[in-house]
C-alpha cells in the first residue's frame, strides 16, 4: 500500500517550511510507504522557492500551475495525478497547506480506511474534536453552513461537511473519475464549495463514510484566509439545487449514469490534462 499526501497550496510561503517537516516526522515511525504531492496553484509569494529548498531534504513531488486557477482545479489536478500514479489498495489523504491541520492524525485516517471505509473525514464534531481560534462571524458562518449542508445532504457517517482534511480509498476516487470524468469537480471557481461537492458525488456512488475527532488549529494559520464567502455560499446553494436528494435534477441524471456504468463501458473523460511532477521554481 502507498499513502499519498496531497497538499493544495496557494501563497503559503510561511506554512510550507513548517508543515512539510511535520508530515515527514509524523509518518516516519509508521510502517507506511508514502509520497507527498504538492500542487502549487500559481503562488505569487515565495511558496515555490521555499518548496524548492525543501526538496533538497524531502522527496516532495510538485505540480505547478503557472497562474492561479482556484481550489477546485488544484484539487482536481492533484487527485488525477495521485490516482494515475497509484494502484488498488492505496490511500490518498488531502490536507490544507496552511498548518491548521495536524498530520499526526494521518495514521488514524489510514486505519479507518483499512477497516472498510471509503472516505474518512477529520471532524470537529466527533469525540476529541473541536477548533481553536475560530471566532466571531467566521464561527457563526461555519455553524450555519454546517446546518445547511446537513439538512440538504444527510449522509450517513458525516457531520463535518466542510473539513477538507480527508482520506480516500484509491478505488473510490478512481471510480469517481471513471464515472464523472471532468465533472467530478464541476464547481471549480465557486470558492470552497468543491469540498462539499466531492462527498456529494461520492455518496451517489455508494461510498462508505466515517469520521475521526480532530482539532482544527485556526490559531496556527500562517496566512490570510483564502475562502471567498460569496462564491462559496453561491456554490453551496447551487449544489443544493442540483444534487439535493429530493428535488435535485442533476442528481437524477447522474444516478442514471451511475446505474448504466455498471453494465456499460465507462464514459470518456473530458478536459483531462497530463500532469507530471516538476521541480518548483520561484516566480519570475
Amino acid at each position: 500500500m502507498t499513502l499519498f499526501v496531497l497538499l493544495p497550496a496557494y501563497n503559503e510561503q510561511h506554512a510550507v517550511p513548517v508543515l512539510i517537516p511535520k508530515i515527514f516526522r509524523a509518518l516516519a515511525p509508521a510502517p507506511l510507504k508514502f509520497r507527498v504531492v504538492l500542487v502549487d496553484d500559481g503562488s505569487t509569494d515565495q511558496t515555490a522557492a521555499n518548496v524548492e529548498s525543501l526538496q533538497a531534504r524531502y522527496p516532495i513531488e510538485v505540480i505547478r500551475h503557472r497562474i492561479n486557477r482556484g481550489l477546485g482545479e488544484t484539487i482536481r489536478d492533484g487527485i488525477e495525478y495521485c490516482v494515475r500514479a497509484g494502484a488498488p489498495g492505496d490511500v490518498i489523504v488531502r490536507m490544507d497547506c496552511d498548518d491548521t491541520q495536524d498530520p499526526a492524525y494521518i495514521p488514524s485516517l489510514v486505519d479507518a480506511i483499512n477497516r472498510g471505509n471509503d472516505v474518512v473525514i477529520t471532524s470537529r464534531y466527533q469525540p476529541g474534536g473541536g477548533d481553536t481560534g475560530l471566532r466571531g462571524h467566521r464561527k457563526l458562518l461555519s455553524l450555519a453552513a454546517g446546518w445547511f449542508m446537513k439538512a440538504m445532504f444527510p449522509i450517513r457517517g458525516v457531520r463535518d461537511y466542510s473539513s477538507g482534511y480527508r482520506a480516500y480509498r484509491w478505488e473510490t476516487l478512481h471510480r469517481a473519475i471513471e464515472v464523472y470524468g471532468n465533472n467530478f469537480i464541476e464547481q471549480k471557481h465557486l470558492g470552497f464549495s468543491c469540498t462539499l461537492e466531492k462527498i456529494v458525488k461520492l455518496e451517489m456512488l455508494g461510498a462508505r463514510f466515517t469520521e475521526v475527532g480532530h482539532i482544527l488549529r485556526y490559531d496556527d494559520k500562517k496566512s490570510e484566509s483564502k475562502m471567498a464567502c460569496g462564491p462559496t455560499t453561491a456554490g453551496y446553494l447551487l449544489l443544493a439545487a442540483k444534487y439535493n436528494r429530493w428535488f435535485g435534477i442533476r442528481r437524477r441524471f447522474w444516478k442514471r449514469r451511475i446505474a448504466q456504468s455498471l453494465t456499460e463501458p465507462a464514459p470518456e473523460t473530458t478536459g483531462h490534462r497530463e500532469l507530471e511532477p516538476c521541480v518548483a521554481s520561484p516566480v519570475t
